[in-house]
């Protein structure tokens, strides 16, 4: 889908750069391996996880099985929340473009998928499977929610950030 005609697309139309408060998701898909998916973005030129925003009538479900699809080509099964990041220091931005967001999102996981990942839109020029221990330049946000993971991994607990 194109940006112009998303939910946020549309609002932005409205009402410009101002402020929005927005509802999202993001994913760690981990490979048998341990190796974690990764899109490089466009907008920043770093690395993050694949997710995105709600459009009308979407579940916070939904939206991140369609935002992986559309960003890596990959079909998502058995997503499981393991946190929420909604820390304004970190989940605010000023896009290249001027817009302002603060996001609330809840973060998923999984191990279950089909396909290869590929770049499949726009919003990223490459995708890759990184060690943990390798991992590339990352927004902030981003690394947050994947130490989120990992503790929610050896806790069991839900993670806040």
């Amino acid at each position: 889908m194109a940006f112009a005609d998303s939910y946020l697309g549309r609002l932005r139309a409205l009402i410009g750069d101002r402020l929005v408060l927005m509802p999202g998701t993001r994913i760690v898909i981990e490979r048998a391996d341990g190796c974690i998916l990764l899109q490089k973005r466009n907008d920043f030129g770093v690395w993050g996880l694949p997710g995105g925003n709600a459009e009308e009538g979407e579940d916070l479900e939904a939206v991140v099985i369609r935002e992986t699809a559309e960003e890596t080509g990959l079909v998502v099964s058995d997503v499981e929340p393991f946190g929420f990041g909604c820390d304004p220091q970190y989940e605010t931005f000023r896009f290249p473009n001027g817009d302002r967001t603060q996001f609330f999102v809840l973060m998923f996981c999984t191990r279950s998928f089909e396909g290869e990942a590929a770049v499949t839109d726009d919003e990223s020029s490459a995708v890759g499977w990184f060690a943990v221990d390798s991992l590339p330049e990352m927004l902030p946000n981003m690394e947050r929610s994947i130490d989120a993971y990992f503790r929610f991994k050896t806790t069991g607990k839900f993670q806040m950030i």
